[in-house]
Formats: structure tokens, C-alpha cells, sequence
């Protein structure tokens, strides 16, 4: 039994959380830009909780894409 911390797994989980966090925001960027309006206006001023449903499949979507991606 390895009681000693892996420092190389805790380096590796670190390094692609961060890449992951970094591709899931242009991949928010980018749909922000694609959208006729302005995404933040819509969620929090107006409340469009369809609109929110829909980015947040969106975003899981995106995250589902980008772990699959880094698993392999």
C-alpha cells in the first residue's frame, strides 16, 4: 500500500482541469458570439429561463466533449 501522495496524478489532474476550464470558456465565448443577442442581458435582467435551460444543455454538452476529449 502507497501511502506517499502521487504528486504526478495531482500535477496531471491540475494541468487539464485547466486546459478544460480554458476550452469550455472559448467554447462559451464562441457561442456567445454566435447568438443574436447579448446572453448575459437575456439570463439575468430579463430571467429568460428558457434561455438558461438551453445554455446550461449547451454548457454540459460542451463540458461532456471537452472530458471525452482529454480521457481518451
Amino acid at each position: 500500500m502507497e501511502a506517499a501522495l502521487n504528486l504526478s496524478g495531482v500535477l496531471n489532474a491540475v494541468v487539464f482541469s485547466l486546459i478544460g476550464l480554458l476550452l469550455f470558456a472559448a467554447g462559451f465565448w464562441v457561442i456567445d458570439k454566435f447568438t443574436p443577442y447579448h446572453l448575459w442581458k437575456e439570463l439575468i435582467e430579463e430571467k429568460n429561463v428558457a434561455l438558461a435551460v438551453v445554455v446550461g444543455g449547451i454548457s454540459i454538452g460542451i463540458c461532456n466533449i471537452i472530458a471525452s476529449a482529454i480521457h481518451g
